[in-house]
């Protein structure tokens, strides 16, 4: 019963050595799939990742295994994979992929990464960055020369990495089958702190520059949303019968009941009250000029009737030409 009671314990209060070793191992696994990085499967290793990784944290500021006032030396070999821990919750949070939070997971992935550097800083494992900008040749410009040694510190970054990782690959089963002795297991762990020393500066400046732009893109977002309101929906057009005059709208209201009927004066005021002319910045005509319009259709229609009226007269007159030929019915002068 005892030894059940202890593997029940063991089980719900993991000891700090698996919570880093299950982290660390998910974390490995979340950068060597080939799953995209969004999906249900990764992302549920992610978050377990975390989970784990958090609570190393809290076990590690209980056991206050790291100090300041202390120098390397006192640290013990089997302790010093523990300064690892805020570099991998870092590049954890890296992997969350959550709609609209991005700003927020590189921001507490920089702080990880800043954690972890500033602990390498305080053990003498990372030179603090430069406080202004380095001093060129005479006459030099500053931008130019802080380029050249931005350019020069990560070519020699990629290169303590590549040769960290060859001494790493050559200590790794030794550590791991547990035939390693303590100098050894203790190079081993430092070699991954310098490891991550390079690549934590290498992600805190993609991350400098991806907030930038996050947060570019937010102030452009908010200023496109205050500079141009929406503007209020315009009512439904109801059906109607569009008539020449008040007398036609009453005959067309008596044939079509259902159907809205209106004037052309009508149509045009209430469209003209919307906002919503056809023809806007084309100036209305005066008031006086619908009579003089209707009198010239008045006009129009007369001579259309007395052209069709001699029309008529006309053909009549040809007809009674062709059945009456000259001369008849002239009977005084018959020959």
């Amino acid at each position: 019963m005892a030894e059940e009671e202890e593997a029940a314990a063991a089980t719900s209060h993991p000891r700090l050595p698996e919570l880093l070793e299950q982290g660390w191992q998910l974390l490995d696994e979340v950068e060597a799939t080939s799953e995209p990085t969004g999906s249900r499967l990764v992302q549920d290793k992610v978050k377990l990742g975390l989970s784990l990784l958090d609570q190393a944290a809290r076990m590690v500021d209980q056991l206050d295994l790291f100090s300041r006032h202390e120098d390397l030396e006192e640290v013990a070999s089997a302790d010093l994979k523990y300064l690892l821990v805020p570099a991998l919750r870092g590049a954890l949070t890296l992997k969350q992929a959550a709609p609209g939070q991005r700003l927020d997971q590189v921001q507490r992935a920089r702080g990880h990464f800043a954690d972890f550097l500033q602990r390498c800083r305080d053990y003498g494992l990372s030179a603090a960055e430069p406080a202004g900008r380095p001093a060129g040749p005479p006459g030099a410009r500053p931008d130019l020369v802080a380029a050249a040694t931005h350019r020069q510190a990560k070519i020699q970054r990629y290169k303590q990495k590549k040769e960290a990782e060859s001494q790493l690959a050559a200590l790794k089963e030794a550590v791991a089958a547990g035939r390693a002795d303590e100098e050894q297991v203790r190079a081993y762990y430092l070699l991954h702190v310098q490891k991550w020393v390079g690549a934590s500066l290498d992600e805190m400046e993609s991350i400098d520059q991806e907030a930038e732009i996050l947060r570019g893109r937010d102030q452009a977002g908010q200023q496109a949303s205050t500079s141009h309101p929406p503007r209020p929906g315009r009512p439904p057009m109801r059906p109607f019968v569009l008539t020449r005059d008040a007398a036609q709208a009453k005959v067309f209201g008596l044939g079509y009941p259902s159907l809205a009927t209106m004037t052309v004066n009508e149509w045009y005021d209430q469209h003209e009250k919307w906002g919503a002319l056809p023809d806007q910045g084309v100036p209305r005509a005066p008031a006086g000029a619908a009579k003089e319009d209707d009198r010239d259709r008045e006009k129009e229609e007369e001579e259309e009737e007395e052209s069709e009226s001699s029309l008529r007269k006309a053909r009549g007159w040809d007809e009674w030409k062709d059945t009456n030929p000259r001369g008849y019915g002239n009977r005084q002068n018959m020959g």
